[in-house]
């Protein structure tokens, strides 16, 4: 009975993490268009930011209640999903085309930022000063986005700014933050009832659940033609959960996470550098790379439920 109500709490959840940040999603992208951004501008900072709030909230709550595994495994497992599912089943849905700046600039800030994660948890901890560093990489990253927006090679569409966008961003807000907190609850519950350890919950159903809003708006965007901001929202997103959600949740209380989380790190890595490598090859994500993608994910959930 107990495992019931867990799950359907974990489903609920799901529920209010996918619509709070569709609100989030809707009101900030007006918001950004009355200001200038092109799509691929908008879908790394402005969209990346609203749809990595269910990481942002889950993460955050999961450290500040010592839940150190749920936390970073969630960073981390969402991170693979995102370039493995979502990018890789929308690449073999639909070729993705690419650009120089998706590429070079925000390819190899990702590259970088992963590596250097790497470096911070090779002793399985994540200090307050690590958590801080991160920070400060996304405040000046997110800054030379904005200031150099007009140098962008997308095309800047409309805006459709109302001022209604403003609360509807806030109540977003509160749903996610409402969401993720008894999302955490309920996947710490069953993973002590049914016996599986909090690290492979974590980069399983707590980063699928909270990598919903990337699948629904980066799919929504491909279909409309704006593969800028459905491959940038996935590499921003990415971003925003190594450096501002992990980041914040380390300056908050120092994370210290189970050995099994190394080679989902060193995973993490290898993804990455190949998404960049197909990202550069004919400027364009084909069918075969996006079911690569996908079969490398499976093979990693794999491995982590057979531990």
């Amino acid at each position: 009975m107990a495992i019931l109500l867990d799950i359907f709490i974990i489903v609920a959840c799901i529920v209010g993490l996918w619509r709070g940040a569709e609100l989030v999603v809707n009101s900030a992208t007006h918001i950004a268009r009355k200001i200038g951004m092109s799509d691929l501008v908008i879908g790394l900072t402005v969209v990346a930011i609203g749809t990595s709030a269910p990481e942002f909230a889950v993460t955050v709550v999961a450290a500040l209640e010592g839940q150190s595994d749920i936390s970073v495994g969630n960073v981390v497992g969402s991170n693979i999903f995102n370039l493995g599912f979502i990018l890789g089943g929308l690449a073999l849905l639909r070729g993705i085309a690419t650009t120089k700046t998706m590429v070079y600039r925000d390819g190899g800030m990702l590259i970088g930022t992963t590596i250097l994660l790497i470096i911070f948890l090779w002793d399985l901890t994540l200090s307050r000063f690590e958590g801080a560093v991160l920070l400060i990489i996304l405040v000046t990253y997110l800054g030379l986005l904005i200031y150099r927006r007009s140098e962008s090679d997308e095309h800047i569409p409309e805006g459709n700014f109302s001022w209604l966008d403003v609360p509807k961003f806030i109540v977003g807000i509160a749903i996610i933050v409402v969401s993720g907190h008894f999302f955490v609850e309920a996947a710490s519950d069953l993973a002590r009832l049914i016996g599986i350890s909090e690290w492979v919950i974590g980069v399983t159903i707590v980063a699928v659940g909270t990598s919903a809003p990337e699948i629904a708006t980066s799919l929504v965007a491909l279909l409309r033609g704006q593969s800028g901001m459905s491959a940038g929202n996935l590499v921003g997103s990415d971003l925003f959960n190594l450096l501002g959600v992990l980041g914040l949740a380390g300056l908050l209380v120092p994370l210290t996470v189970n050995p099994a989380a190394q080679s989902s790190i060193f995973l993490l890595g290898g993804m990455v550098i190949l998404v960049v490598v197909m990202m550069r090859t004919g400027w364009r994500l084909s069918r075969w790379e996006g079911g690569l993608l996908i079969t490398i994910n499976l093979a990693r959930w794999a491995m982590d439920f057979t531990r």
